[in-house]
């Protein structure tokens, strides 16, 4: 969506600040021993308590307020009743529909101590995203974005999974445009003032992947980690201004 008037901003804003404390409650209470199902049951808790619907249960066929992938799955993972251990990457991401409007966003936290590996995947996605909010700026275009999220992957050694992109949001939860995690520089389509967009990305080792037997897990073919950062905000010639939090 554009925003067109300063109504629809502070709704935004609103439902981004509850979407990111509701998120950050999920991610504080991850300890070894917790299941990804009680992290959902947690979520669903304070949805009704804060009277909003979570928003990936409008996605057909999906019933569950967030999605919880761990180590080697990359994304989409649907919460099961394995136990976290030490030393686990959890990316939990989730959104709400917050007066009409939706949210969505994504982090990835570490269970204990993790191994330096795994620290340092977890820098690369997160500049990834960082680098991919600084270039959605009003004037650049969608590649411009793609560009940022994979070469400041490649900086690091890994690379970004390519199958799946940002986009825009706002009044449903997938809007245009598409903006993948791969790309040129000044190609693909125009970053317009107003625009409500994602920045977002999985930095993996590589794009070799398979979905997993639930039908939603997109899991590493060989078992290796992959980290996942997300953020909503709004496009602007001053540049990006987020809807989301840092977690």
């Amino acid at each position: 969506m554009i925003i067109k008037s300063a109504k629809q901003e502070r709704t935004l804003r609103d439902a981004g600040k509850l979407s990111s404390n509701i998120l950050r409650e999920l991610g504080n209470s991850i300890e070894v021993g917790i299941t990804p199902l009680d992290i959902e049951a947690l979520a669903q808790k304070l949805c009704k308590e804060n009277k909003v619907k979570p928003a990936f249960a409008t996605v057909p066929s999906y019933e569950w307020a967030t999605c919880i992938s761990v180590n080697g799955c990359i994304l989409h993972g649907i919460p099961n009743d394995k136990p976290f251990e030490e030393g686990d990457l959890v990316k939990i991401d989730f959104g709400i529909i917050y007066k009409g409007y939706y949210t969505d966003h994504c982090w990835t936290w570490g269970v204990g101590e993790i191994s330096e590996e795994d620290r340092r995947l977890m820098e690369a996605g997160r500049e990834a995203t960082e680098n991919g909010c600084k270039a959605a700026v009003a004037g650049n275009r969608t590649g411009d974005i793609s560009y940022a999220l994979r070469s400041t992957a490649e900086k690091y050694g890994y690379t970004t999974l390519e199958e799946f992109a940002a986009h825009g949001l706002g009044k449903s939860l997938h809007e245009e445009p598409e903006i993948l995690s791969f790309g040129k520089p000044d190609t693909g389509e125009l970053l317009v003032d107003g625009m409500v967009i994602t920045s977002e990305c999985q930095v993996v080792y590589s794009n070799d992947i398979y979905i997993g037997d639930n039908g939603w897990d997109v899991m590493s073919s060989d078992g290796s980690n992959g980290t996942m950062y997300e953020y909503m905000g709004i496009v602007t010639y001053d540049g990006f201004k987020k809807l989301t939090d840092s977690l």
